[in-house]
């Protein structure tokens, strides 16, 4: 268990706990629904942040009987549910909205909280998206970047709030709080949208093809290789998963062609982290000839 991403997920969870209370209680008092509808865009964050917490806990579990690839795509299913929750969100956001905008002139009681609450959730949110986006680079964590991208996506929408109560309060328009909470939602969903097709593209096996333009050019680099095929690529959570064919000099002993394919699988290692290779080689003679299938 890697207590780096344990760590930076459990405060995560805090700060989201503190900025979903703290707009709550001011959303409720001064009646702004973009404040409100920030509230419960914190929630889900907070929720989200909760479902990292325990997917990054159990990711890491090494593979056994049951799971011979690891557990890493909790992470993935992870990362789909709060795409899930987003888009929750956003429903009950741009419902609110449209029934205040037409139904409803709703007063706002503008005052120093409300810029307060702003501000502060905008400074933590800068902190927490800081820290997770630079722990899921480092571990390759899709968990830990979508909980990035929940912080990010405050940040952006906050600052929507923020415009609104501003024009609200010194322009006079009433409107000014429902559209920008409509801007929040559509903010929301296109976060949704890119995080939801990422975990759905790893969950179904799409294959990475920044991988396999990786792994052609390492191959290009041995000239030992006289062909490759069946080049295949898969994900889960931060593991990367390899297999391809190679045809070699029918001459070349089997320790040559061993320590050839340890040679290779470590410069792929070193280009590709969390990464396990299958090789399979074959000699290049007319027994083993095949139709070769660019991926």
């Amino acid at each position: 268990m890697n207590n780096e991403k344990i760590k930076v997920a459990s405060s995560s969870v805090l700060a989201a706990f503190f900025i979903t209370t703290f707009k709550l209680i001011v959303g409720l008092f001064t009646g702004s629904l973009g404040i409100i509808s920030e509230a419960l865009h914190s929630g889900l964050d907070m929720l989200a942040a909760g479902i990292t917490y325990l997917s990054v806990k159990f990711s890491d579990k090494p593979a056994d009987d049951d799971h011979n690839y690891g557990h890493g795509k909790i992470e993935n299913l992870s990362a789909l549910l709060e795409s899930i929750l987003l888009l929750i969100t956003c429903i009950w956001i741009i419902y609110e909205a449209i029934n205040r905008l037409i139904f409803d002139d709703t007063q706002i009681d503008v005052s120093i909280w409300s810029y307060l609450v702003v501000i502060t959730s905008i400074v933590i949110d800068f902190s927490r998206s800081s820290a997770l986006m630079r722990v899921a680079k480092k571990f390759n964590s899709q968990a830990l970047e979508a909980d990035a991208l929940h912080f990010t996506t405050d940040i952006w929408s906050s600052l929507v709030v923020l415009l609104g109560l501003v024009i609200y309060q010194f322009l006079g328009w009433h409107a000014a709080d429902a559209v920008a909470s409509m801007i929040v939602a559509c903010i929301v969903l296109y976060v949704a949208y890119k995080m939801g097709r990422k975990a759905i593209d790893i969950l179904l096996d799409i294959s990475p093809k920044d991988t396999l333009s990786t792994v052609k050019k390492i191959l290009s680099e041995f000239p030992e290789i006289s062909e490759y095929h069946d080049l295949k690529a898969r994900t889960a959570g931060a593991d990367t998963f390899i297999k391809f064919n190679l045809h070699l000099n029918p001459t070349m002993s089997l320790t040559e062609a061993h320590n050839l394919c340890d040679r290779i699988e470590s410069r792929i290692n070193k280009q590709i982290s969390r990464s396990e290779v299958y090789i399979h080689p074959e000699p290049n003679d007319d027994s083993h000839h095949f139709t070769k299938t660019e991926y």
